[in-house]
């Protein structure tokens, strides 16, 4: 049948046709941006039909909701990981932030951090961006000040909400940096500067 799901090789073969379909979308969204991936494309590479992608999300939109809402979870849980498992200190769980960036540098999918991607995309569009999306990447940035100023304050900080900012505007602008430039030596400045930052008087 002409609108039957085919057949996609490699594990997401095996995933049901949402699950790839999300899936597929994400890697080209995060990869190639989310204005430049069209329906086409999403779905040869889940290798589904656009009644499946219909009937299952309804528009675009709803599945880039759903693929940033994945993306945020999934990186979210990784980077906390890589954080706890410096050890039970808690300010030395903070000094880790920079150390567990650097695996997600050097691993194979770095891209950049896909909320500011996507909300710098929108902001450049002809409605002058999407507010639901401003509001989604506020609240992944939300979830990770929250895990920070958590660690602060428990490591004995007097204002411990500010220094989570602080330690999140270093975490940005690393990753900012290392979009751009791609230079492995932005992570030395941003030790030096999280160094800084978690100085106490």
């Amino acid at each position: 049948m002409a609108n039957a799901d085919r057949a996609v090789e490699g594990v997401t073969a095996r995933l049901p046709p949402h699950e790839r379909i999300v899936e597929g979308a994400r890697e080209l969204f995060y990869r190639d941006g989310i204005h430049a991936t069209g329906i086409d494309r999403i779905l040869t590479e889940a290798g589904t039909s656009k009644m499946t992608l219909y009937s299952r999300f309804g528009s675009k939109e709803a599945l880039v909701r759903e693929v940033l809402t994945r993306e945020g979870s999934d990186w979210r849980d990784s980077f906390f990981r890589r954080v706890e498992a410096a050890g039970l200190d808690p300010a030395l769980r903070l000094s880790a932030v920079i150390p567990a960036l650097r695996v997600w540098f050097e691993g194979e999918r770095f891209y950049g951090c896909a909320f500011m991607n996507a909300a710098a995309e929108h902001a450049k569009g002809s409605r002058g961006g999407e507010p639901w999306l401003r509001d989604m990447a506020a609240a992944h940035h939300a979830a990770i000040l929250g895990f920070l100023a958590g660690l602060a304050a428990q490591a004995g900080y007097i204002e411990p909400r500010m220094v989570a900012r602080q330690v999140l505007l270093v975490l940005d602008g690393a990753i900012a940096a290392m979009m751009v430039s791609g230079d492995a030596g932005v992570l030395e400045v941003a030790t030096r500067t999280l160094q800084a930052v978690l100085c106490k008087t």
